[in-house]
């Protein structure tokens, strides 16, 4: 599956390490995505609301289906997310730029899901819509 298609075909997307503070790539993102019609899913046990959504404190919590798991973690703390998303049936796990973990990833796609690492899903959906990235 293509980025453009995992960005065209889900829509319900669980943000790993969603930060409550404007200023934060996690929260930049978010907003984004959410401004363009996807449904932003706030994974973070430190805070209660980000968005106007309501924060979960991990994807096990998560009481409705996710398409998406989009991470905001250090590489290292990648595979137990991964675990979870696995469980709670998404059908991509999607890690930011920076982020790369091949054994989560090998997991990842030996249980049937898509895996994007070292990507930015905003900066892929304007790419996918022909705007203009800033870096």
């Amino acid at each position: 599956m293509t980025t453009e298609e995992i960005l065209r075909q889900n829509h319900t997307v669980a943000i790993v390490g969603l930060s409550d503070k404007p200023d934060r790539p996690s929260y930049v993102v978010a907003k984004y995505l959410k401004e363009h019609g996807y449904h932003i899913i706030p994974v973070n046990p430190q805070v209660e609301q980000v968005l106007g959504e309501t924060s979960y404190p991990d994807l096990l919590s998560i009481p409705r289906p996710v398409d998406v798991v989009d991470i905001f973690r250090r590489s290292e703390d990648v595979p137990p997310i991964v675990d979870q998303a696995i469980k709670i049936g998404a059908k991509v796990v999607w890690m930011q730029e920076g982020i790369i973990n091949e054994k989560a990833a090998t997991n990842a796609q030996q249980a049937g899901l898509t895996v994007i690492m070292d990507k930015c899903m905003k900066k892929e959906h304007e790419k996918m819509n022909g705007r203009t990235v800033l870096q």
